[in-house]
């Protein structure tokens, strides 16, 4: 009897927790926001080892240490392309939302009457370079740093932030391996190409139907790991890419490239690449007669693509990190006060490096100057459950990778248009027993 009354009040135990677990919790999400459909390995048995459960917490020294009394303004850097790159235009871009963002604080009395400054660092590209300017960036005592575009530069500035112990917040790299080295260090503000790629093979597939999809994309890293994502995805949905083409960065010819991409006869082109040689690219692919539809990468979403691209441009798909044309009254804002300040049309690394700098600057008001504490902030999840920014609300996952809803952009006589990136099935979410992986 005894050991009967044990059993039951276990067994009630069981029933309690499962029924609290239904109904008392919300399921978790499939790491990545892939649905059921794109999951990996959903469909055989699940992978023996799951990472990215829990966000690394930092254990280290430095959260009592005292602010310094002698300082006469606060620093925070910039790390983006400004000279000797192809990525130039999208580094002032996001240079300029940054520096809005600065003048607008001063304008509002800077940190308790202190002037913030911007210490402006060019990324060159080459290889640990970008290293040698985090060291700067520490010389010169910056409290935080935003930056930068490229993958390669992203990731060597991401060790030296690490050993150096200066919060990075990144507002233009879509690398999804970028938070995946666990660095407690840094965050991502901007949607990365795992959301721009579910969104692509959703429309390509399941709303416009296509089978046979060809895909030209630049030979950069920015290319091979944004098509990777692709092809994984199209793989799971059925319908593997025909073939595989690439371009260098700067190349204005593709003709042999498309001469065996016609060859394969498909029924849509995907391109992968900057804003120029994409515009080049469907201008080329027009020209020899293709009518069905063309899709391309997030960075055709500019001013300089529609201009090179002209009525070429004419129904093709992409995707967006933000709606640039939302009823966010603070976004209407900031594109009229960046066109009166710059003369030109915000893009989407000038909206997200807006959104970063006043996240690094709420940050310092909240816990002062002090890196760690800062760090503390910028990482901490609850942080953006009621931050809303102009680019819209930011869904930190366990990397502190942002993970919030992309847009679809459509050229529409000769501008874009956006609408939501519909999920690719309605089972967003997988049962509260299944983790992320």
């Amino acid at each position: 009897m005894k050991h009967d009354y044990r059993l039951s009040i276990i067994m009630i135990l069981v029933v309690v927790f499962s029924v609290s677990s239904l109904f008392g919790q919300q399921p978790k999400q499939n790491y990545g926001k892939a649905t059921d459909e794109i999951f990996p390995y959903q469909r055989y048995q699940k992978a023996y080892k799951y990472f990215f459960l829990e966000p690394l917490n930092f254990y280290g020294a430095g959260r009592d240490k005292v602010a310094p009394k002698d300082l006469n303004e606060v620093r925070i850097a910039f790390l983006g392309p400004l000279e000797g790159s192809v990525i130039v235009s999208l580094g002032k871009q996001m240079l300029q939302g940054a520096t809005l963002a600065i003048e607008e604080a001063n304008k509002n009395g800077g940190y308790s009457g202190k002037p913030f400054r911007l210490m402006i660092h060019n990324d060159v590209g080459l290889w640990g370079a970008a290293a040698n300017e985090v060291v700067k960036m520490d010389d010169e005592k910056v409290w935080a740093f935003i930056g930068s575009i490229d993958d390669i530069v992203s990731h060597v500035a991401l060790r030296a932030t690490l050993k150096l112990e200066i919060p990075m917040v990144n507002t233009g790299d879509p690398d999804p391996t970028f938070t995946e080295t666990n660095i407690p260090w840094a965050i991502r503000v901007i949607t990365d190409d795992r959301q721009s790629a579910y969104g692509l093979v959703n429309q390509i597939y399941k709303k416009d139907g296509h089978q046979r999809v060809a895909v030209i994309r630049t030979g950069s890293r920015y290319g091979r790991v944004g098509i990777k994502i692709f092809s994984e995805t199209a793989v799971r949905v059925g319908h593997p890419m025909i073939i595989e083409e690439r371009f260098m960065e700067g190349e204005k010819d593709f003709k042999t490239q498309l001469e065996r991409i016609m060859a394969t006869k498909p029924d849509a082109i995907l391109i992968w690449g900057n804003a120029t040689e994409s515009a080049l690219l469907i201008k080329q692919i027009r020209a020899l007669g293709f009518k069905q539809s063309i899709y391309g990468s997030d960075r055709v979403v500019s001013q300089d693509f529609l201009k090179i691209a002209g009525s070429a441009a004419e129904g093709m798909v992409s995707t967006c990190q933000y709606n640039p044309d939302s009823d966010n009254p603070k976004l209407k804002e900031f594109r009229a006060n960046y066109r009166k300040r710059f003369g030109m049309e915000a893009d989407v690394f000038a909206a997200h490096a807006y959104d970063g700098m006043n996240l690094i600057i709420a940050s310092i008001h909240k816990v002062g100057l002090n890196r760690v504490l800062i760090r503390d902030v910028l990482t901490d999840r609850k942080t953006f459950q009621n931050y809303k920014g102009i680019t819209g609300t930011k869904t930190l996952d366990q990397t502190w990778n942002n993970i919030a809803d992309i847009w679809i952009a459509k050229v529409n006589q000769g501008k874009f248009s956006f609408t939501p990136a519909v999920p690719m099935d309605n089972k967003q979410r997988i049962s509260s027993k299944s983790a992320d992986y």
